[in-house]
């Protein structure tokens, strides 16, 4: 029996997932900032005008507004809305980030044609049902040579983890769902819509998988990262990754 004062299984597992997945959005972000930095140029960041489609309560707008660019970020939530406006406030960059409620669907009713540099979409693209209309939106906001920043749940890094679980049939429906995507449909995706893809990474391979116990080890998070980094350049490894993350520039 387990002790009141005693962790129970569970919690320490939430734990341990929490603690993965905080580092593997650290790691995102500064793919995308990095990505920014190269793609902006000589441009000063308040130049530089960005829409964070899907983008919550701003976990990934609120860094890219401290670094000083212009966010906008499109969610359909108020709750996360508000959030938003919060960590805003907090952060002291309410005046370049904002927040307006709407999704994919009406992006070219809330943003001018042609008057953005860059929209992020991350962990979205994947629960759009028109996913190629959405695309379209996107490319429709932004100016020519502007860029899109995907980030979307990967098909067989699930797959192969539901069948190493034991779960065949559940790794034999995550092959065959529509709703994942791969490099190729990603890719055909965008160049359809006036797209060029510049830049794949594989994202998660091994941030979502190593045990907690290693995360707490002096100086293991910076070499974690650094591996990571590595495996998200290399195409042989995408297929562990549990995510893609692609960059596009429109033209």
């Amino acid at each position: 029996m387990t002790r009141p004062d005693q962790p129970t299984a569970a919690p320490t597992a939430l734990a341990a997932d929490k603690k993965r997945r905080a580092l593997g959005g650290f790691f995102t972000q500064q793919v995308v900032l990095g990505q920014a930095q190269v793609w902006q140029g000589n441009r000063p960041p308040e130049q530089i005008r960005i829409v964070d489609l899907g983008g919550g309560a701003g976990g990934m707008g609120v860094p890219l507004a401290l670094e000083g660019y212009d966010v906008t970020v499109v969610d359909p939530s108020p709750n996360a809305l508000a959030s938003l406006q919060r960590r805003a406030t907090e952060a002291a960059v309410a005046d370049r980030l904002r927040g307006v409620q709407g999704d994919s669907s009406d992006l070219v009713d809330l943003v001018a044609p042609s008057s953005v540099d860059l929209v992020t979409c991350h962990e979205v693209l994947d629960v759009v049902e028109d996913k190629a209309a959405a695309v379209r939106a996107m490319a429709t906001v932004l100016r020519p040579g502007g860029a899109v920043s995907l980030l979307v749940r990967q098909r067989y890094s699930r797959v192969m983890r539901k069948a190493l679980a034991g779960d065949f049939a559940e790794a034999r429906k995550a092959l065959a769902d529509p709703s994942r995507l791969d490099q190729v449909r990603m890719r055909s995706l965008l160049e359809d819509a006036g797209f060029t893809v510049v830049e794949i990474r594989g994202v998660g391979a091994v941030i979502g998988a190593v045990n907690e116990e290693f995360l707490d080890v002096p100086g293991a998070r910076e070499e974690l990262l650094a591996l990571e980094d590595e495996i998200s350049r290399t195409p042989d490894m995408w297929s562990l990754a549990t995510q893609l993350h692609v960059l596009a520039i429109l033209g």
